[in-house]
């Protein structure tokens, strides 16, 4: 099995090395390069080729946030998977919408920053539906009408399956689970998936389930087949 390459970036070389120690224990993790400072990232990628980019937010020159834009919008970008000390931090929200695959707390045990690696290195996003929920809402503000109303004209493009899809990927369902849901198989999910990401301009699942909740299909109340005032869109 070829080992995960995975780039540490952190601006404090304590947790630096303790991060290095954490993951160069896992059999299946290489570790290709380490940064102090967001301006590295970008020649350190072209230089070692990671899968993974495990950044931290807040560092002196270049941010974590820009750095992932910049690496978002590159072809073949690596995962990034944010790290912060808080867990409603609004700077790790809009680090998802620039396209990071999630993000861990610095206080998390190493066994499981190790599997969030492993996660989004197979392409799951590291973020709980209720730390979605949370994140979301903590963004949630004036600007909530303007985003809801620019949300909805984007999905206006999917058609009702790919809809419920997203639906449910917002939702924090698995693939398998969306297949039981909505009674069609994991791989036809995977395909409904695939072209949601590609109509929208997405990075991931994340970004998905950030823009169904910007459209109001999260809530409980909401009718999810009504995103532009008609019942279905290019069904």
């Amino acid at each position: 099995m070829t080992a995960i390459r995975l780039l540490l970036v952190d601006d404090d070389p304590l947790v630096r090395a303790g991060l290095a120690l954490m993951m160069g224990g896992a059999d299946d993790i290489e570790i290709v390069g380490t940064a102090a400072d967001g301006s590295e990232v970008e020649a350190l990628v072209d230089r070692t080729r990671p899968d993974v980019v495990l950044m931290d937010i807040r560092m002196p020159s270049v941010d974590g946030l820009t750095a992932t834009e910049r690496l978002r919008d590159r072809e073949d970008a690596p995962q990034v998977v944010v790290l912060t000390t808080f867990h409603a931090d609004e700077q790790v929200l809009h680090a998802l919408r620039a396209g990071a695959a999630g993000f861990v707390l610095k206080d998390t045990p190493p066994a499981e920053i190790v599997d969030a690696v492993r996660r989004v290195a197979g392409g799951d996003p590291v973020l709980s539906p209720a730390v979605t929920r949370q994140l979301m809402a903590h963004a949630a503000g004036a600007s909530a009408d303007t985003r809801r109303s620019r949300a909805r004209e984007r999905l206006a493009a999917l058609n009702d399956r790919e809809r419920e899809v997203a639906v449910a990927v917002g939702r924090g369902l698995a693939n398998a689970e969306i297949a039981a849901t909505l009674f069609m198989s994991v791989a036809t999910v995977k395909t409904h998936v695939s072209r949601v990401l590609a109509k929208l301009g997405l990075n991931n699942r994340v970004q998905i389930a950030l823009l169904a909740y910007d459209a109001g299909l999260l809530d409980d109340t909401s009718d999810t087949r009504d995103t532009n005032g008609a019942n279905g869109v290019n069904s």
